[in-house]
């Protein structure tokens, strides 16, 4: 993946509402499986959402990530989530907390999409809660039922604020009302009434990036011969099953009964090491890649010279889907010296298989 959606945002490039569409319905979509499998990644942000040249986003660092805990009486970690994009029930003080923390930073990204920049950006956790409540006004009680103590009435002895959501219509041209309809929505103070990845994925605004991505950009659907495209039957696909996190308890459990450092270490290697072979994933080839296009073309001169017609090899141009406008863009990294580089590749294999004939 050549850049990531934060190097984008930050970007001179321009941004069109189909990039926000199809950016956005990745997000989710991807949200949606994590979130059928029981997984609350907690650290949603544009820098974890990796982008390459055909405007594919996937979702990285799941340094932060748990199963979600169905009970409410056991208490959760409230130090996750980069602060700018963290739920107001999290920068409240909640013990515990479920999925829709995760909807609530996808919020955060779409409008910061819409308007390239941060859309709650504060120096404190007080001041972003702040910032939070000078676009959906103060809440009442019922919104605040997850929150400690001490944070409602912190905020009940505030001066009581208004909404004003009609300011997210100035965030940009692409801010239409349906954009502001599921913003609003996903960025409701109550997580309860906040919605889940798939009621988002049902609003009429991702409609046309459902159709964009499908139809030139994603995997699951094929081209037929004729032209054609071969829709899959599951456009957002579920888990087969929840996240069997049984084993985690196991080896806690287990390194409690060590005694030593060493001891940890070691039982820890052996433990990963073990999964590492039982779910190894199976190598294969990247005939996109720049190491890929020197090793054939080395590969070509030096054991087919006889196939090998003198010009460098060269993969398929990567396109962007239509309406976007892909690597340019983007700004991601500009490749024009690869040509080069293999030319360069091809006469030192050229004359290596020189010196080898003549000895």
């Amino acid at each position: 993946m050549q850049s990531d959606l934060h190097k984008i945002i930050v970007s001179p490039q321009h941004l069109s509402a189909d990039h926000v569409k199809v950016f956005l319905y990745q997000i989710l979509r991807g949200l949606k499986y994590l979130h059928s499998a029981r997984i609350i990644h907690r650290d949603i942000k544009p820098g974890n959402l990796l982008v390459n040249s055909n405007c594919v986003l996937k979702i990285c660092d799941f340094g932060l990530a748990r199963v979600e805990e169905p009970d409410e009486s056991k208490h959760m970690t409230q130090e996750v989530v980069t602060q700018y994009y963290r739920a107001p029930e999290l920068l409240m003080g909640a013990r515990h907390y479920t999925q829709a923390v995760d909807v609530w930073s996808v919020g955060c990204i779409f409008g910061e999409l819409l308007g390239r920049r941060i859309l709650f950006q504060a120096q404190s956790p007080v001041q972003q809660l702040e910032r939070i409540t000078d676009l959906l006004g103060t809440p009442n009680l019922e919104d605040m039922k997850y929150a400690c103590e001490g944070a409602v009435t912190h905020m009940l002895r505030r001066p009581s604020k208004p909404p004003a959501l009609p300011a997210l219509y100035t965030l940009s041209n692409h801010a239409t009302h349906e954009a502001v309809h599921l913003l609003t929505q996903m960025l409701a103070f109550d997580p309860d009434k906040r919605l889940t990845v798939t009621e988002a994925l049902a609003h009429p605004y991702l409609d046309e990036g459902r159709l964009r991505y499908h139809s030139c950009m994603c995997s699951c659907c094929a081209s037929t011969s004729c032209g054609s495209r071969q829709y899959t039957l599951d456009f957002e696909p579920t888990a087969p099953h929840a996240f069997d996190d049984t084993w985690e308890n196991e080896l806690v459990l287990s390194l409690l009964q060590l005694r030593s450092m060493s001891q940890v270490k070691d039982r820890l290697h052996k433990f990963i090491m073990s999964h590492l072979a039982r779910d190894r994933v199976p190598l294969c080839i990247n005939p996109m890649s720049a190491a890929y296009k020197s090793f054939a073309s080395v590969f070509m001169v030096t054991f087919c010279p006889q196939l090998y017609s003198g010009a460098p090899l060269r993969a398929a141009p990567l396109t962007a889907p239509v309406g976007l406008t892909g690597r340019q863009a983007l700004g991601t990294e500009d490749r024009r010296g690869s040509e080069e580089e293999l030319q360069g590749a091809r006469r030192e294999a050229h004359s290596g298989s020189q010196q080898a004939a003549r000895l």
